[in-house]
C-alpha cells in the first residue's frame, strides 16, 4: 500500500503461512476507491477486475484475487498488485453488495486463497 510518510500501519490482512503469490491487475474504471483486502471478480469481457459481488453477472461475481493495496480506480483503469493465493483475515476482506465470506468461502478455496478467524494477540 502507498504510503507518502514512509511509516508502516500494520492492518492485520495477511496470515498463516501458505504462500503468498502476487501478481497485477487492472482495475476497471468506475469501480471506485478500493481498499487494500478488497476480494476482485474478473470481467469475463476484457480480463478487467472490480470488486466481487455474487449479485453480477459478467463474470466478477466469482472471486479472483485479493487487492494488495488500496487502488483508486474512480475516474479511469489503474493497475494494481493483487494477491493470488495466500492466507487473510477474514475479517479484512471486503466485498460488494451483501456478499460476506461466507457467500465467496468455496471459491476462494478453490483459487488457495484462505480467510481465516484472526488470532487473538
Amino acid at each position: 500500500m502507498p504510503n507518502p510518510s514512509g511509516t508502516f500501519t500494520p492492518d492485520n490482512l495477511l496470515g498463516g503461512a501458505f504462500p503468498r503469490v502476487t501478481g497485477t491487475g487492472t482495475i476497471v474504471s468506475g469501480a471506485g476507491a478500493l481498499v487494500r483486502g478488497t476480494v476482485l471478480g474478473q470481467i469475463t469481457s476484457g480480463g478487467k477486475l472490480k470488486t466481487v459481488n455474487s449479485a453480477n453477472t459478467d463474470g466478477s461475481q466469482t472471486p479472483y484475487a485479493v487487492l494488495a493495496e488500496d487502488a483508486d480506480a474512480s475516474s479511469s483503469d489503474v493497475q494494481a498488485a493483487v494477491f493470488l493465493t495466500g492466507e487473510f483475515d477474514e475479517n479484512r476482506l471486503v466485498f460488494g453488495g451483501s456478499d460476506t465470506v461466507a457467500t465467496h468461502r468455496k471459491a476462494l478455496r478453490a483459487l488457495s486463497v484462505f480467510p481465516k478467524p484472526a488470532l487473538p494477540a
